[in-house]
């Protein structure tokens, strides 16, 4: 049996409660950061097809910016933040309150800062991970690409393919509560475990056996 056959919809809820509450650590860490109330939530956690995983990014061929974090530890996987360079730079903008940033890969405040989003998302949804599972988990250093989406995603798909046709997807939602009329800023997280690490994580979510 996959590993998506394994994951229940109360599987699910449980990590899409562990999104919010990563998601809300990561706000007060970025409102300190900034110096402005920022919102963030989990609106949804899924299980999707590799194809739709490509859809849900844009498409194979389309651009996007993608911060990119190996995740260490009692169950390692790599972890991908995807935005579109326009919400990469809306970010950028909004957060800096520098206008006209073009994200180009080259511009060296959009890529810091971008890394920087990166990584306190991925570090707090991380450690409110390993604080429910009891799993030690930890990031590497971000790294930031901008690419189509085929080339960054691939990568990630080659070993979760090996036991399943299926990887979790945590859409992320960043809201600017200064400018509340502005639209909200919305990236996804894709979470691919490698193989090994699919015991771990059933049995912490509950499940006794995985075969």
């Amino acid at each position: 049996m996959t590993f998506s056959q394994r994951l229940t919809d109360m599987h699910l809820d449980v990590l899409k409660e562990i999104g919010n509450i990563g998601a809300a650590h990561a706000a007060t860490s970025l409102s300190k950061l900034l110096d402005k109330k920022v919102d963030m939530r989990v609106p949804a956690v899924r299980l999707v097809e590799f194809d739709e995983v490509m859809e849900l990014a844009g498409g194979t061929e389309k651009e996007v910016v993608s911060v990119f974090l190996r995740i260490e530890g009692e169950a390692p996987g790599n972890m991908f933040f995807i935005l579109s360079p326009e919400q990469g730079e809306a970010f950028v903008e909004r957060m800096t309150g520098i206008k006209g940033v073009r994200f180009d890969g080259e511009d060296e405040l959009a890529v810091s800062a971008l890394q920087e989003l990166g990584n306190i998302l991925s570090g707090s949804y991380l450690t409110a991970l390993s604080d429910f599972t009891k799993l030690d988990l930890y990031p590497s250093v971000p790294s930031l690409s901008l690419d189509m989406v085929g080339a960054i995603l691939t990568f990630g798909l080659i070993e979760l393919s090996q036991v399943s046709d299926q990887a979790i997807v945590i859409e992320t939602s960043l809201t600017d509560v200064d400018h509340a009329e502005a639209e909200d800023i919305e990236g996804h997280f894709f979470l691919f475990p490698d193989p090994q690490s699919y015991y771990p994580l059933f049995k912490s979510l509950g499940v006794s056996s995985y075969e």
